[in-house]
């Protein structure tokens, strides 16, 4: 679906389908009065009769026009004084759901003339610019037929007076930026193993910097033998697939500023290895990647949007399979950093291949480091779908995170990484172990991460509960890159 901003007069416009906010009373907003009036007083007519209900994301469709507005979708922004950001989110979503029900390819919204506690016009413009395109995403490319529908409506214009359209303007411009790279994202971890093996997360890494014009690496084995990376390779020895280092740069800021590094899991299929996972839903292992998608994805993000900051994305990428030659529970590797880990339970790989990654951004001499992980189920059990886990050895950082989490939707929780939890880790042969038994698994993932991160500011995303849906409805969610993305652009000043 195309976003783009109109600046007509309401008494003038020409739309196939218009979608007009009700707020508490059913009262309308300045410009929903003017098409009323246009109407000859239908919208009002229709809400005095009571045939539209109060709960936000309650609709009504009314036919107008045929040379003007030719029809109107009334959507309820809920019976409170006070509209938050989820009724306006739920109204937008329901908005154009009920004008893609309809003949015409083309909507005009109003929505944005509701006041939402809290947020300005930029928010609300990004909110249905985003809503509009999660909507509109369809995963058909492996099918031979698509099943799937296009999505109506085609475009969406927003209404905003012509003095505001500048800001406007570049509001919308950023939010279709945003849902590009979410798209991305989707796109790589809705893809089967077959398909998405690490060469294929290089070959894309390759194809953004050739469209953007970034800097791209993908170290090979040999190059990952040569550095010393004995964590990492030990996960990929089991797989044919060769594993990669995938080292992606945009440079917006000036040449001496240190850049943000964003550090991706890119498991491109995990069987558990040695430590066979059940049977049941492996399929959805293909996701075990989706922190390599969010890289890529919030990296296309940025340089689309061409935001002043300097990133740096590193994906350490390869699969987890079961073979003769396979890491066995029990053997000891020797980490980039030098440090010894006992593994005790190949399936806890993604902190094996991390760890030699967030060793290898030191060089690079960060401002911040940020890894993105399906790493842990106990943080599934922990927050389930809606909050990604948050450590961090940063209270700053991680208030920033927070923040922007709140703000774009995409929203994390901070979870303690207190020392008493890194005694889970200890090993009679090994520096350390890679698991630390049931209890806290999350937490102690998390302390195993932060032994490898004492030369800079770090966090840590879990998104083991947040990257997808299973289901019926089972498929990518392209989270976290609304939130590193908005994180991103706090950074640049905005």
């Amino acid at each position: 679906m195309q976003s783009s901003i109109k600046t007509s007069a309401v008494e003038a416009l020409r739309c196939g389908c218009a979608l007009v906010p009700v707020l508490a009373g059913g009262k309308l907003t300045a410009g929903g009065t003017a098409i009323d009036k246009v109407l000859g007083g239908a919208l009002s007519n229709a809400l005095t009769g009571g045939d539209l209900a109060a709960k936000a994301g309650s609709t009504l469709m009314l036919y107008g026009q045929p040379r003007g507005v030719a029809r109107v979708v009334l959507v309820a922004l809920g019976d409170q004084a006070n509209v938050t950001e989820k009724a306006f989110t739920d109204a937008a979503r329901a908005a154009l759901r009920a004008a893609g029900t309809l003949a015409s390819t083309d909507v005009v919204s109003l929505l944005h003339e509701a006041e939402v506690a809290g947020r300005d016009l930029d928010w609300k413009l990004h909110t249905q610019v985003v809503v509009g395109r999660e909507l509109a995403y369809r995963f058909d490319q492996m099918k031979s037929k698509p099943e799937s529908t296009p999505f109506k409506p085609e475009s969406l214009h927003l209404l905003v007076p012509r003095a505001g359209s500048a800001a406007a303007e570049r509001a919308v411009a950023r939010a279709t930026a945003l849902a590009n790279g979410t798209d991305l994202a989707k796109d790589l971890g809705n893809l089967p193993g077959n398909v998405c093996t690490p060469t294929y997360l290089a070959d894309t890494a390759r194809k953004i910097a050739r469209e953007f014009k970034l800097k791209v690496q993908v170290l090979e084995r040999k190059q990952m033998e040569a550095l010393k990376m004995g964590s990492l390779l030990s996960v990929a020895q089991g797989s044919e697939q060769p594993p990669k280092l995938i080292v992606l740069q945009y440079q917006g800021g000036p040449a001496r500023q240190a850049p943000v590094a964003l550090v991706g899991k890119g498991i491109t299929f995990d069987t558990g290895g040695i430590s066979l996972k059940p049977g049941a839903e492996m399929d959805e292992m293909k996701f075990d990647m989706c922190g390599a998608a969010s890289v890529l994805g919030t990296l296309r993000a940025v340089a689309e949007m061409k935001l002043p900051v300097n990133v740096v994305g590193v994906i350490p990428a390869c699969e987890n399979m079961p073979s003769g030659r396979a890491t066995r529970p029990g053997d000891i590797v020797t980490s980039m950093s030098g440090q010894t880990i006992e593994i005790l339970n190949t399936d806890a790989e993604g902190r094996l291949i991390l760890c030699d990654a967030l060793t290898y951004v030191e060089r690079f001499k960060p401002a911040a480091v940020i890894d993105i992980a399906t790493l842990t189920g106990a943080c599934v059990i922990a927050l389930g779908a809606h909050n990604s886990g948050l450590f961090s050895n940063n209270d700053a950082l991680a208030d920033a995170l927070l923040s922007a989490g709140r703000r774009t939707g995409d929203r994390c929780w901070r979870m303690p990484l207190d020392e008493e939890y890194q005694e889970q880790l200890k090993s009679p042969f090994a520096d350390m172990a890679n698991i630390g038994g049931r209890m806290a698994g999350s937490v102690t993932a998390a302390c195993f991460l932060s032994r490898f991160t004492k030369a800079y500011d770090w966090a840590h995303l879990d998104i083991a509960g947040t990257a997808w849906r299973s289901g019926a409805n089972k498929g990518s969610s392209g989270r976290p890159v609304p939130l590193l993305t908005g994180y991103l652009i706090d950074r640049a000043g905005g």
